[in-house]
């Protein structure tokens, strides 16, 4: 038989390798209210359609260099902050329009690349929206 002392080491052990508990992930700060704010949000949103537009042209037009790759790489991860952090201040919307053009590869190609990009698997991804539901 073992000692007390011995099976708290042998428990202290197996316990010993897990990570302490993570701390709740802080909320993004409040949405300015006020004109100066609702200006600065009709200013950004009425670029960011122009330049999904232009990039829209460029691409029917053959050319997909339009976004040098670390321009794109920082949109891709801009769209990806906002987009968190509107469904994390509880306003899901759909990541894309219902009528949208972009194609059922197109998705499977992006969600891959940002996948990878953060070094997780789909298995990752599927066992996170079974705990969040999302």
């Amino acid at each position: 038989m073992s000692s007390p002392r011995a099976a708290a080491t042998k428990v202290a052990r197996k316990t010993a390798h897990k990570a302490a508990p993570k701390a709740p992930r802080a909320k993004p700060p409040a949405a300015k209210v006020g004109p100066a704010a609702s200006a600065s949000v009709a200013t950004a949103s009425a670029a960011a359609t122009r330049l999904a537009a232009e990039i829209e042209r460029a691409l029917a037009d053959g050319r997909i260099d339009m976004l040098s790759p670390p321009a794109l790489q920082a949109l891709m991860a801009a769209a990806c902050k906002a987009y968190a952090a509107q469904v994390e201040a509880g306003k899901p919307m759909a990541a894309l329009a219902q009528r949208t053009t972009v194609t059922p590869t197109e998705v499977i190609v992006t969600a891959s690349g940002l996948l990878r990009a953060a070094n997780l698997a789909v298995f990752e991804l599927g066992m996170w929206q079974s705990w969040t539901g999302r």
